[in-house]
């Protein structure tokens, strides 16, 4: 079982910065593959980042902006997104499942609350 409680969303004018964390319990953390998922409002969520073992996976949409991260010690998952742009804006989710990462958000079972990331332009 894992519980992933996200932080650090907020308003920020386009160009801006952010940075994203995924507080995970459970002491097989390192076993998870983490993704980061999106979705504004009457939109599909969908996918943006994920990290399994030394691995990383981007959207083409925030490839060469955003940075996903893990640090396994304080079981933790990190987005850090650069030069924000306006169509960034969205709810974004973090999300676990065994081992593989995968793109498809029906894949990951176990999800945090979700916070919010709005850029003005």
């Amino acid at each position: 079982q894992v519980q992933l409680v996200e932080s650090g969303g907020g308003l920020v004018q386009a160009g801006g910065s952010l940075r994203l964390s995924c507080a995970a319990s459970g002491r097989t953390f390192r076993m998870y593959a983490l993704g980061w998922f999106r979705q504004a409002p009457g939109k599909e969520r969908e996918f943006v980042a994920a990290v399994s073992g030394g691995s990383t996976y981007y959207a083409d949409s925030v490839k060469g902006r955003f940075t996903i991260s893990r640090d396994n010690a304080k079981n933790t998952a990190y987005l850090q997104m650069n030069s924000l742009k306006p169509e960034d804006t969205a709810v974004y989710y973090c999300a676990a499942r065994p081992f593989a990462s995968s793109e498809n958000y029906h894949e990951y079972g176990y999800w945090g609350q979700g916070t919010q990331v709005t850029v003005s332009s």
